[in-house]
């Protein structure tokens, strides 16, 4: 029991989780219109430097050991943990940017998926356009479910029903899932985006979890390339990942990484977030 009840946060540090939230929410916002044809994946991991630094903080992703930029960048099959570089982006991409801040001691994660345009190849636009759409759904749909979740593995029940009722047939991956955050980005316990036989950790006030659906359109098998980094699916199929922090507290849910607190995301679930007191 002692380890589960170290999972939950005092009230004010749940409000102290709340700027490193919005300043990684704003480090993504920033990224976002940067992915054109011919911007390089380091001039978006640039920008989001200048806005992290910007406000005080400072990127989490770099005080992961062996790792030495500020976001993540994933490009087509690549799915999580692309490392930026020289590779600039080209009309159909579809990009995949994890950020994260830390600030006074305390964490954001969040991640968002862009399509490149590309008017030459309309039928390849629409289906990462629909991969994006339903992994970011998914992400609603398991936030929403924590806002009236008795144990944590609903969370992925209703992630994983979500994407099943696109009737695409995506794959989930399995061998990476979500986590807590907090004073660490990666904290206990493990938030799965599928169906798991136990049930989990009680959700209750306190709990701050990280989200994160990671979807392909082919089959969930995945490798880390050489760099040691990168996961991208064996199949070569595209991929999409989304993500957001999360707080439940005494008055409902929060979106800590969500400037609007998941308002806009959770309405066409009939869910409210209320802020942190």
């Amino acid at each position: 029991m002692g380890l589960r009840r170290g999972i939950y946060k005092s009230p004010a540090q749940l409000r102290a989780m709340v700027e490193p939230g919005l300043i990684t929410a704003a480090a993504l916002d920033a990224v976002r219109p940067l992915i054109v044809p011919g911007v390089t994946t380091l001039e978006l991991d640039a920008e989001a430097s200048r806005v992290i630094t910007g406000r005080g903080a400072v990127s989490n992703f770099q005080m992961v050991r062996g790792y030495r930029h500020t976001i993540c960048t994933s490009v087509n099959e690549q799915v999580v943990h692309g490392i930026p570089g020289g590779r600039a982006l080209e009309p159909g991409d579809i990009v995949s940017v994890d950020a994260g801040a830390e600030y006074r001691g305390w964490n954001g994660d969040s991640a968002i998926t862009v399509v490149v345009p590309d008017p030459s190849r309309p039928a390849l636009v629409a289906e990462r356009e629909e991969l994006s759409r339903v992994t970011e759904g998914s992400l609603w749909a398991g936030i929403a479910a924590l806002a009236t979740a008795r144990h944590l593995g609903e969370i992925g029940a209703a992630v994983q029903a979500y994407i099943d009722a696109s009737g695409h047939g995506y794959g989930i991956l399995r061998d990476y899932v979500g986590h807590g955050i907090g004073r660490k980005m990666h904290e206990s316990p493990s938030v799965f985006n599928y169906r798991v036989s136990d049930p989990g950790p009680e959700v209750r006030p306190g709990l701050a979890v990280a989200i994160e659906p990671m979807v392909v359109i082919g089959d969930q098998e995945t490798f880390v390339e050489d760099d040691g980094w990168t996961v991208s699916t064996l199949d070569g199929t595209a991929g999409s990942h989304w993500e957001h922090s999360v707080a439940v507290h005494d008055g409902g849910i929060w979106v800590l990484t969500a400037p609007d607190g998941g308002a806009a995301g959770l309405a066409p679930f009939g869910v409210t977030p209320s802020a942190i007191e």
